[in-house]
This record gives C-alpha cells, structure tokens and sequence, in this order.
C-alpha cells in the first residue's frame, strides 16, 4: 500500500506501513523535535521524499477550484494531492480542506485523530447586501465583505 503523509502523521503516534511519501513542504513544517523523532522513524522505515509534477499540481488547482476551497489550501496541501494523486496512494491528514479537494478528485484519504470530513460545498455570500457571489473578498455593490459560508 502507498501512502503520502501530511504533517499531522509526524506529530501522532499512529502506526503506518506500505511505501510511504511525503513532500519536500512538509519536511520544512516539521519543527518540533517530537515531529522530528518521527520524522526520523518514518524514514528508517523507507519514507521517500518527492516532489509531485507540475501537471498533477494543475488537476489539484483545477479540483479545488471545483471545490472552492482554492483560498483554503496552502501550496504543502496542494503538493500533497498532487503526489498522492501522481502515485495513486492513500492521503493520511486531519486537514478538512485537503479532504474535501481529495473528494473532487476521487483520491482516498484516511483521518489520523479526527473524523473523516463530509464532501462540502461552499457559497460566498456579502455580509452587507447579502448578494452571492463564486469567490471571497470585498463586494462590487455595496463595498462589505464577501465571507465564505456553506452550502
């Protein structure tokens, strides 16, 4: 079984097995020596460090686009889709905007400490004229600002 690793994996205790990955932005947030440790085990037991392509990080850009969660995710989460999603392996993470983005692309997550996340759609929606809009920031009509709410 192949399986990438998100952060949270290295400050747990959870016991994984298989082929396992991670990315280069993942190593630089491991910052605590308890992550570290970890981090230690992990590769004593064949973790790989790879960076995805530039192609898999276009369908994650496009995917959580579909999901609206592009102002969400962070360049680590969308290294780690790409590469979970270039190796076709399991994604370990608690994060629930990576979940949701993995759903669009049909890729397979495993929560570490918390429940898995449902499938969420997002709506903008301006705290002032309450007009709908596909995106954050401030509203063309009123000025307010366009908050994230869902679906």
């Amino acid at each position: 079984m192949k399986a990438v690793l998100d952060a949270s994996v290295f400050f747990s205790e959870l016991p994984i097995d298989g082929e396992l990955y991670t990315t280069p932005l993942v190593c630089d947030e491991l910052l605590d020596i308890r992550a570290k440790g970890n981090f230690e085990k992990f590769c004593a037991k064949g973790l790989r460090v790879l960076s995805p392509g530039q192609e898999s990080m276009n369908a994650v850009r496009s995917a959580a686009k579909t999901s609206r969660d592009s102002g969400v995710i962070s360049k680590t989460d969308e290294e780690l889709l790409a590469l979970t999603h270039e190796l076709g392996a399991i994604l370990y993470t608690d994060d629930f905007a990576i979940q949701n983005v993995a759903g669009v692309m049909n890729l397979e997550t495993h929560p570490i400490l918390q429940r898995k996340a449902r499938q969420v759609r997002w709506k903008y929606r301006c705290c002032g004229c309450g007009k709908y809009y596909g995106h954050d920031g401030d509203c063309p009509v009123c000025g307010a600002a366009i908050k994230r709410k869902l679906k």
